[in-house]
């Protein structure tokens, strides 16, 4: 069944959105090996591939109304007059279609990072770079992959690119920079989504989105890493208008990116009142904590890559997010792996338990 059918509101999906790319596609004639670091990372990159048709399991079921298992908390409408005045449908719905929502910007994102890796490869002038951005558009191909399905076989139900996304992916897209599709996608997309799906990995009381998001994150895990590695190492030696510049869309993209979950799009297609559902929104403890959250990855992540000066610091102290310059990027991407990792060992385990009580009852019943 074509995905046009599941959008929430007509998607052209025969036309493809283009996004006019400037810049060189440079080649390298040294294949010295290049930074040990980054190689390191890229052998990392080749072990850790994997299939989401074996790895996840599919045959997991989902509550279509909730397939996340959130509490009735994180709405942040409940108790307020604009919810006791919804219809008992529309209420019924919004677990649903703010999943729907949330999954399919990630999904989105992750095609828009996909195609932000293979232009690293394109545009990058240094062979171990190249080789890295190589396994990593892998792993977003796999990543949208994943999505796609989720939303389309347990879901049933898929919400366009959202005007903000939209926005900063033409801007890393059309930049003639070899190094802004890395800031832009490396750093804030990816940064971003990162604190997102660990958000709600954390959350989920459901096994299946719980898999997705960990396995997803392991992967990227690396990529921030990878952007983080080869910014700071480039932006050492720029000049003071080239970091300005940079600073200015880093300051720029952070805007879009808070500003681009607040759910108007859910809000417009369950027919709420979307002014009174924003400033709702806007002021909830838990989309506040929410939204602050998002930036655990970002904020170390740019200061660490020398993008912090005067104008990047007050936009961060105006969100509120200036004191997770301190976060210990290192520490969180070694709890990513981890997590993922207990998720395999304890499928594993419940495979050989299954296999034992099935040769239990094999010989109870004389096979």
């Amino acid at each position: 069944m074509s995905t046009a059918t599941r959008y929430t509101s007509p998607v052209d999906v025969a036309t493809t959105w283009d996004v006019p790319m400037a810049g060189d596609s440079r080649f390298t004639w040294e294949y010295d090996e290049g930074r040990a670091r980054l190689l390191a990372l890229y052998q990392k990159g080749k072990d850790k591939q994997w299939d989401q048709t074996s790895r996840i399991d599919w045959n997991l079921e989902i509550d279509p109304d909730n397939p996340l298992g959130l509490p009735d908390e994180v709405n942040p409408l409940l108790g307020t007059d604009v919810w006791d005045r919804a219809p008992q449908a529309t209420k019924d719905a919004y677990g649903k279609h703010f999943t729907a929502w949330q999954f399919s910007q990630f999904l989105h994102g992750e095609q828009g990072a996909m195609i932000c890796s293979a232009r690293i490869v394109e545009s990058v002038p240094d062979l171990d770079s190249k080789f890295y951005a190589a396994t990593q558009t892998m792993d977003e191909a796999r990543h949208a992959e994943t999505y796609a399905r989720f939303l389309q076989e347990k879901v049933g139900l898929l919400y366009p690119v959202n005007d903000q996304l939209a926005s900063l992916l033409k801007d890393t897209l059309s930049d003639s920079r070899w190094d802004m599709p890395y800031l832009g996608m490396q750093v804030l997309i990816e940064g971003l989504a990162l604190a997102a799906f660990g958000t709600l990995r954390d959350m989920t009381t459901v096994a299946l989105p719980k898999q997705i998001l960990s396995y997803i994150m392991q992967d990227e895990a690396r990529h921030v890493a990878f952007g983080r590695m080869a910014l700071k190492d480039f932006y050492a030696n720029i000049t003071d208008a080239e970091r300005a510049e940079r600073e200015e869309f880093v300051v720029e993209g952070c805007y879009l990116m808070r500003d681009r979950l607040r759910g108007k799009e859910v809000f417009e297609t369950l027919d709420l009142p979307v002014d009174e559902c924003l400033d709702i929104t806007e002021h909830s403890p838990y989309m506040q904590l929410f939204r602050s959250l998002l930036f655990t990855r970002i904020v170390p992540c740019v200061k660490d890559i020398g993008l912090w000066g005067p104008k990047v610091q007050k936009a961060y102290a105006d969100m509120g997010v200036l004191d997770m310059a301190g976060v210990d990027l290192g520490a969180l991407m070694r709890q990513d792996e981890d997590i993922a990792e207990a998720l395999d060992r304890e499928r594993a385990e419940r495979a050989v338990r299954q296999a034992e009580v099935e040769a239990t009852i094999a010989v109870g019943a004389g096979v």
